[in-house]
């Protein structure tokens, strides 16, 4: 029993120095990587005391300490003296669901589609129109949007009713219920080109050798796309959708700030807008505070949940 002990120290004693030499042999990919690491610390995780403002009286230009103290009253405000948690979540599930189920599920079809384009430059060509949006920003799109889309003086609508389709021009940037279709519209159109170039980079890691057996069975292409390309690509879709579920309550807060107005704000109001209407324009400090540290633990709990589902199902998770 001793000989065994001794053994396991020694086992135990040669992988420690193992890894310090594998670590020292590598210190200067430790030391590339401190910048990163220091960029995270200072903007991500320091900025989490100032969660202390949820649950105290803050008042602008006097200390933390001292501010009195008001335990979860903020929290029980949210839920208990008002509904608005109702259309504030119905609002953001509704738009940030669908749009990453449309994106994904068009990223995926559409990076298909493009693999299979055997004019290499066409292809190129398509990949580079669709990847432009991405860097597009939303002040822009908006006003392409208006441009299009304004009800008496938009191109589309002038067009529509000119030639009788339509009598009076559609309000899309105004009217609620274009709302929510408008913005996951969007949402795919400004990301699907993002998305393809991950999906494309999956593809190139299949091997070569599964498509020349596939053709040595005498295979044709929609064979192998149904038992080669999708189910390589699935995995990558499984961890786009789990790494994705966890930000499905946080909204781009320049897009919705852009096309949220007085008639459409009681479907545009999403998480982030309703933190940014009481934070910094109704200066509620503690309340916005409170709020974003609820959408931050329910955010984390989807992403797990969601994470346990992907693994139970299919085998495959991050976590």
């Amino acid at each position: 029993m001793g000989t065994g002990f001794e053994a396991t120290h020694v086992n135990r004693s040669e992988a420690r120095q193992k890894m310090f030499r594998k670590a020292l042999n590598q210190r200067y990919l430790y030391f590339m990587i401190l910048p990163a690491i220091a960029v995270v610390i200072t903007f991500n995780y320091v900025p989490l005391f100032g969660w202390a403002i949820a649950f105290i009286n803050y008042r602008p230009g006097f200390s933390l300490w001292q501010s009195d103290w008001t335990g979860l009253e903020q929290f029980k405000s949210f839920f208990m003296q008002s509904d608005d948690y109702i259309h504030v979540l119905r609002n953001t599930l509704a738009m940030n669901v669908g749009s990453l189920f449309f994106n994904l599920v068009s990223a995926f079809f559409f990076t298909i589609l493009l693999n299979e384009i055997r004019i290499k430059l066409f292809g190129k060509i398509i990949q580079t129109a669709t990847f432009f949006p991405f860097f597009v920003s939303w002040v822009i799109i908006y006003t392409l949007v208006n441009a299009l889309f304004a009800p008496s003086s938009g191109a589309v609508n002038e067009t529509l009713v000119n030639w009788g389709i339509l009598e009076e021009g559609l309000n899309i940037l105004g009217d609620k219920k274009y709302s929510w279709p408008l913005m996951i519209f969007l949402g795919n159109w400004k990301y699907l080109g993002y998305n393809t170039v991950i999906f494309l980079a999956a593809i190139a890691a299949i091997s070569n050798e599964e498509y020349e057996a596939a053709d040595i069975e005498g295979a044709n292409r929609f064979q192998k796309i149904r038992y080669i390309t999708i189910p390589n690509l699935m995995p990558t879709a499984i961890v786009l959708l789990i790494l994705n579920s966890g930000w499905v309550l946080n909204s781009s807060l320049e897009s919705f700030f852009l096309f949220t107005n007085t008639a459409n704000w009681e479907t545009m109001e999403v998480f982030d807008m309703y933190i940014y209407k009481f934070g910094l324009q109704l200066l509620n400090y503690p309340y916005a505070t409170a709020v974003g540290i609820m959408k931050t633990f329910a955010s984390i709990l989807l992403l797990l949940s969601v994470n346990a589902i992907a693994k139970r199902s299919t085998g495959k998770s991050i976590l």
